[in-house]
């Protein structure tokens, strides 16, 4: 008996014979000399891959999908359980370390989730002891992997994530300042941000409050530019840079993204996480873009509502633009001749 395949071929695509003796002899054969064998699984010998064979059709994609989903999980847990002990090691020794390492991790699960991580523009570096206040708009927690694989600082959450199983274990380790956005709570909050400013520390701000579906940005709540307010006696040295970030998340099958895809991405709502990330992970060919803007000084507005309404006009403009798939540099506010800035933003030349 000799079957008539090749070795790698799929065992479904090839059709084994079976050939009588007389045709081997070179006789005359019946009308029964190819006998079709019944459809079961081949023989590892035949294949040796038979095990990685998937169904066609629908049926195989969509296991596809939820092996990539589970593998991706996995990867995520394998790496971030080493990973919170040596944070927890971090803080506790001296140096930068800890900011170097929280960066690292985020970077690391970034890349196991799938998303590839565009940036353009240039970080803000502190210079003469002032720190910077990256600020960005929030469509998704995949924003807080994205942009802490970037840059270095603190976020700053609201209280409620302390509470979160695991993640708001992670959100300790990370040093992340919690804050109610309550008004009564304002000074408080602020003098805390302060601190950690005052420590060398930037921070990480998603001024919305909440996370929105990706389509536009939420306009900025006040309370938080509190920190960069300035106050009596307060020398305009002595407040942080403000540098904007539009962070838009625009390829999703390694094609650019539009307003149907973004649901995808988008985690708002009474949406939970793990319902996300399985619809998240099932995608391949994602990317996030993060267009840096040029740094802010606050001590150039009246208050920290004209800050407000200047940073969020800013992001607005950037992350419409990175939606619509077209190509832009950070975006600048210029000043007019009295010295106040104005609202309409520009490309920087």
């Amino acid at each position: 008996m000799v079957t008539v395949a090749p070795l790698f071929q799929r065992g479904r695509r090839c059709i084994p014979f079976v050939m009588n003796g007389s045709l081997r002899m070179g006789q005359e054969s019946q009308s029964s000399h190819l006998v079709r064998r019944p459809r079961l699984l081949p023989e590892p010998d035949h294949n040796p891959g038979f095990l990685l064979e998937l169904l066609n059709g629908r049926e195989g994609w969509l296991i596809a999908r939820r092996v990539r989903v589970i593998r991706r999980g996995l990867a995520v847990l394998a790496w971030t359980i080493p990973a919170m002990l040596i944070q927890a090691a971090c803080l506790v020794a001296p140096g930068r370390t800890k900011i170097k390492f929280a960066r690292f991790y985020w970077r690391i699960f970034t890349r196991l989730i799938g998303i590839k991580v565009r940036v353009i523009g240039h970080i803000a570096s502190a210079a003469d002891g002032r720190q910077v206040v990256f600020v960005s708009n929030h469509s998704s927690w995949v924003d807080i992997p994205v942009v802490g694989g970037v840059v270095d600082g603190c976020f700053v959450s609201k209280r409620d994530v302390a509470k979160w199983p695991v993640i708001g274990t992670i959100a300790r380790l990370g040093r992340t300042v919690f804050v109610s956005r309550s008004r009564t709570a304002i000074a408080l909050e602020r003098d805390a941000m302060r601190a950690k400013l005052a420590h060398g520390d930037n921070l990480i701000l998603f001024p919305e409050g909440t996370s929105s579906d990706g389509s536009r940005v939420l306009p900025f709540r006040t309370s938080f530019f509190a920190l960069a307010e300035v106050r009596q006696g307060d020398s305009p040295k002595a407040l942080p840079l403000i540098q904007p970030m539009s962070v838009v998340y625009d390829r999703l099958g390694g094609l650019p993204a539009g307003r149907a895809s973004r649901p995808v991405f988008a985690w708002y709502g009474d949406m939970d996480i793990a319902s996300h990330f399985w619809r998240l992970s099932q995608h391949i060919g994602l990317r996030a873009t993060i267009l840096l803007h040029t740094p802010m000084e606050p001590a150039s507005f009246a208050d920290r509502k004209a800050l407000s309404q200047a940073v969020w006009q800013v992001v607005a403009d950037g992350a419409s633009t990175l939606r619509q798939n077209r190509p832009v540099p950070p975006l600048d506010l210029p000043a007019t001749a009295s010295g106040k800035p104005t609202f309409a933003a520009r490309c920087r030349a």
